[in-house]
């Protein structure tokens, strides 16, 4: 699996944890961990722009972001 293809994942899951929090056992999730996912989605952002650049990892997270939540 490539470096992209991995990041992706992470994003993905990112996504997924995030999304179990909001319509899980517990209604509402905290602020707290909504922004650690979101700070988390964005770090590995960074870290794809690194390797594809700003406007592909974007598009990338963005899509990831879009195909997870929904």
């Amino acid at each position: 699996m490539s470096e992209v293809a991995a990041l992706r994942q992470q994003i993905e899951m990112e996504c997924e944890v995030m999304k179990r929090a909001m319509s899980g056992f517990k209604v509402t999730a905290s602020h707290d961990m909504i922004n650690y996912q979101y700070t988390s989605i964005g770090n590995l952002q960074e870290q794809l722009a690194a390797i594809v650049g700003e406007q592909e990892a974007a598009q990338i997270t963005v899509e990831a972001y879009i195909q997870t939540m929904g």
